[in-house]
């Protein structure tokens, strides 16, 4: 019994001693994956989504040297009679409303403010859907039709060799992907543990080879597919996309805060929901876009691209929500009514017709159930009919 206790006392004390060693040499790995666990947790989920970098590894997306675009003050809203209903319900963080440009309703809540940058999610892939739209408007991507292993030829034998860079943009690439965030085991959340240990989102995707359609086929809202554009125009230009994005979108619109991306351990932009941008920056973005890509008086994004992305061209079932290139459309929209999307209750709102933008971040944990987004989207009606 005696030496029974010796050995059992020696071999704790050395799990003991290569816990301690692992814990020394996959430290910042071990805590970004602790992170991860504790992402959504109700005590810090608002907290956590206003310091990414301080869990993260990330890259700035620089604001230029240019002036900063201030918004201009318009008549304070009277808001509907359920807005602050809305707001408890849905966890809003922050919103801003502008009404043809100017400043009709600001507001923090949950101890946010307005220099917080905010945790996109996907919302920011629509912001890499502008950048693709540059692309194709100076030539550097010759067209939408082009397999995307032309320009990421490390795809070819994956799930996404034949799928084109339309198909894509649509999600219809026909890649087989299980986007259940509450599902431990499921391939976006196998996808959150390759960024926290610092691995490469590029591998993750040239990985992935089964199909669930063929490519162009269907619909399948599958987030990776936003990472495959990445590795697209990566490929055409030889550059990462975090300077594209200050080059060509972000330093051009004279934001306020410097922007910032969360990366994987290679330094590649987590470019499907890992943009971070105050909410007042979101509306600047969105404003541009609601004026078909002009903003003070250079075209920064081509209007006949941001028509063609936000018009409801993939094979969603009819009478659910629309998609066009990485933006939503109600299922009811009218012409030039869209918005860019993120979990936990991340918006951007256009109604051009309306002259109408509202930049929403939110910390819902319960986005998911039935009846949120349509809620969602008959506040963002009402605030839209009240700013006019």
């Amino acid at each position: 019994m005696r030496t029974f206790g010796k050995w059992l006392g020696r071999t704790l004390l050395a799990l003991l001693i290569l816990a301690a060693a692992l814990w020394v040499w996959k430290r910042e790995e071990i805590t970004r994956v602790l992170a991860v666990n504790a992402l959504f947790a109700a005590d810090k989920i608002v907290h956590n989504f206003s310091h990414m970098d301080s869990m993260f590894l990330s890259t700035p997306v620089e604001k230029g040297d240019g002036p900063v675009s201030e918004l201009v003050i318009g008549q304070p809203l009277t808001l509907p009679a359920t807005y602050e209903t809305w707001v408890k319900a849905r966890s809003v963080t922050g919103i801003v409303v502008l009404k043809d440009g100017l400043l009709r309703h600001e507001a923090y809540y949950l101890g946010t403010g307005p220099d917080d940058l905010r945790i996109s999610w996907s919302v920011a892939k629509s912001f890499l859907a502008a950048l693709m739209g540059v692309m194709i408007e100076n030539g550097t991507i010759a067209s939408l039709e082009d397999p995307v292993t032309q320009y990421a030829p490390e795809l070819r034998g994956s799930a996404y060799d034949g799928a084109t860079i339309e198909d894509v943009l649509q999600m219809e690439s026909g890649v087989a992907f299980n986007e259940d965030y509450l599902d431990f085991w499921s391939d976006i959340n196998k996808m959150g543990r390759v960024l926290a240990l610092g691995q490469s989102m590029d591998s993750f995707a040239t990985n992935l080879s089964q199909r669930a359609a063929k490519p162009g086929s269907a619909w399948q809202y599958v987030s990776i597919d936003t990472h495959v554009l990445s590795m697209v125009i990566r490929g055409a230009t030889g550059r990462p996309i975090a300077p594209l994005l200050s080059e060509h979108i972000i330093a051009p619109m004279g934001f306020e805060h410097t922007p910032y991306y969360v990366t994987d351990g290679h330094e590649t932009a987590f470019v499907l929901g890992g943009l971070n941008i105050s909410t007042r920056d979101y509306a600047r973005f969105g404003q541009m876009i609601a004026q078909n890509g002009l903003w003070n008086g250079t075209q920064v994004v081509p209007a006949a691209w941001i028509a063609e992305s936000t018009r409801p061209s993939a094979k969603t079932v009819k009478g659910n929500t629309q998609y066009g290139y990485q933006w939503w459309m109600p299922a009811d929209a009218g012409q030039g009514e869209f918005f860019a999307r993120g979990v936990y209750g991340q918006y951007i709102y256009i109604n051009q017709p309306l002259g109408v933008v509202i930049a929403l971040n939110s910390a819902d944990k319960k986005f998911r159930e039935a009846g949120v987004s349509l809620t969602n989207t008959a506040m963002f009606r009402a605030i839209a009919e009240a700013a006019q």
